[in-house]
């Protein structure tokens, strides 16, 4: 079964570690490895997986700590972070990786189905989130283009500049454009050309008089 996430596995143990990734790997997820803090903050900022699942013992920092320095990070924001340890599994401690952003914590020695099942829960929880934060910033979008429709609509209710001869509009840049073109370019209005009967009268007299003779 293909399944479309990346994972990233941070574990200084190479037994687990190898466990861990030949798991995902079967499941078909896209999976990345590495042993360190340090490596998991150059392969989170270079891969950007949407799970990381991170061992809370490392040999060069915690592994609450690399959690608090992805979760401060912008272009890693929305990664999904779960501390993974054996030793740190009081409640205490769990809490202290929450608090710094953790989404999770999965204790060392769960069998295979309890750990691909959690991890599955974690993917489809990011997904959900993945698709209303694009239909927030959609909605936004959409906001964004509503007001300025509405601010260029209200120009044309200002003052504007118009020839009293052949009624061209001087637009703000300066330009003399016909009136036509002038609301054409702000709104969404098509014009349909026609003559009124004033103008019949005036232009046509002999038409006028024919259709309007009783």
């Amino acid at each position: 079964m293909r399944r479309d996430a990346r994972i990233l596995v941070t574990d200084d143990d190479p037994d687990l570690l190898l466990l861990s990734t030949t798991l995902l790997s079967d499941e078909g997820y896209e999976v990345f490895e590495t042993t360190t803090g340090k490596g998991c903050l150059d392969a989170a900022r270079s891969h950007h997986p949407d799970v990381v699942l991170l061992d809370v013992v490392l040999p060069d920092m915690t592994g609450i700590e690399v959690c608090r320095r992805i979760k401060a990070e912008p272009e890693l924001q929305g990664t999904f972070v779960t501390l993974v340890s054996g030793v740190r599994v009081s409640s205490q401690c769990q809490a202290e990786g929450l608090d710094v952003g953790a989404d999770g914590y999965i204790v060392k020695g769960v069998t295979n189905r309890e750990f691909l099942a959690r991890v599955q829960s974690l993917v489809r929880i990011k997904r959900d989130e993945d698709a209303l934060r694009e239909k927030e910033e959609e909605q936004t979008r959409l906001i964004s283009e509503l007001l300025k429709a509405v601010a260029e609509i209200k120009t044309l209710k200002g003052f504007i500049p118009i020839c009293a001869s052949c009624k061209k509009i001087r637009d703000d840049e300066g330009y003399w454009d016909q009136l036509e073109a002038y609301i054409g370019k702000r709104t969404e209005a098509v014009f349909s050309h026609s003559i009124c009967p004033e103008c019949v009268e005036k232009l046509y007299p002999a038409y006028w008089e024919k259709t309007n003779a009783k």
